[in-house]
């Protein structure tokens, strides 16, 4: 079951790691959610999210949180290797369900 688990590794936790700007940065931009897609040398991929203030109260964002997490875990395996991947949620995504969302992030999918 391990494979299926999300360890603190695998998510993105520290500022810098958020603001790192590198030239191979890639941005896809889908109609509730900026996706940025950096390299990294660590052999595999990592999450972070970003969910602003201005989405909702902090039951929402915790929601949809939980509901990006759960994607990533679900998938991690048919992510693009060796990427850090940054969600930023849009407007109007916390009223979202899981199926809404992983059909939406699904061209992410290799």
């Amino acid at each position: 079951m391990k494979a299926f688990s999300l360890s603190k590794e695998e998510r993105i936790l520290h500022r810098k790691d958020f603001i790192r700007r590198l030239p191979e940065d890639r941005k896809r931009v889908f109609p509730h959610f900026l996706i940025v897609l950096k390299p990294n040398n660590l052999g595999m991929t990592r999450l972070g999210l970003t969910v602003g203030k201005d989405k909702g109260i902090a039951v929402q964002r915790n929601r949809i949180k939980r509901i990006l997490r759960e994607f990533f875990r679900r998938s991690k395996n048919r992510l693009p290797p060796s990427r850090d991947i940054i969600i930023i949620v849009l407007r109007g995504a916390n009223s979202l369900t899981y199926h809404q969302v992983a059909e939406e992030l699904a061209p992410l999918l290799v």
